[in-house]
């Protein structure tokens, strides 16, 4: 098991690098500074498993992967869940790569595919076109445990754990991420939503590991405040 320790002027603080289990079947990555502190996910089932977006790429890290049963797809919902290392991924796992088709110019050397607006990847696995923080940010949407929905950036927790949309400096367009907030509303129930696995800010989730209760928790967000939300900082 691999670890770093950081130290405090009060307790040294042993930190796992070993992807945690967060449901039976899905594991979280430590978050990886080359995305910006995002969290990458391994889904393990029965048709495939996606790896969901870029997680610092070791040996250790392949190795883990491997043992698994490997990877059919890497999923990419947005552009910063890319990194330097995409093309020894693909190479390294011989997966295919999926990304929303405005996005997809950004691998030019790589054989992906792109999709518009939806993508089954699996019977229990789609993938769904939600713009806004990029042009092509996309969830990934999983039946299993009623209902996970891998958000990348799209939606992240609050120092309080609740999912959200952030307007932040690199926001593609905050009005059309509002709107896919609220058409992933119209698309599911609160018995097809259950969970969320954010694509960073997992810091804020503590021991939780996922968003729980997530359709009623986005059913609460004020879209009239939300609209007039000034950029933020986390």
């Amino acid at each position: 098991m691999l670890f770093s320790v950081t130290r405090t002027r009060a307790q040294i603080i042993i930190v796992s690098k070993e992807p945690q289990p967060i449901l039976e079947s899905i594991f979280a990555f430590p978050p990886h500074r080359e995305t910006l502190g995002g969290t990458s996910y391994l889904i393990v089932e029965n048709d495939g498993n996606i790896l969901v977006d870029c997680p610092a790429w070791t040996d250790h890290t392949k190795l883990f992967i491997n043992q698994q049963g490997g990877v059919n797809w890497l999923v990419l919902t947005h552009r910063q869940g890319i990194t330097h290392y995409v093309d020894t991924i693909q190479k390294d796992l011989a997966c295919q790569i999926a990304i929303q088709e405005q996005e997809a110019y950004l691998l030019p050397q790589l054989a992906v595919t792109s999709f518009r607006n939806e993508l089954a990847l699996t019977p229990s696995c789609q993938l769904l076109w939600t713009p806004g923080f990029s042009p092509g940010s996309a969830c990934l949407y999983y039946q299993a445990y009623g209902g996970v929905l891998f958000t990348g950036r799209h939606l992240l927790p609050n120092p309080q754990g609740q999912p959200v949309p952030l307007r932040m400096a690199k926001t593609f367009h905050w009005p059309r991420q509002l709107a896919s907030v609220q058409r992933l509303l119209e698309q599911f129930t609160p018995d097809t939503l259950t969970f969320i696995c954010p694509g960073a800010n997992t810091g804020f989730l503590r021991q939780q590991r996922v968003i729980s209760s997530a359709y009623n928790a986005l059913s609460q967000l004020d879209f009239t405040r939300l609209r007039q939300a000034e950029i933020g900082l986390y």
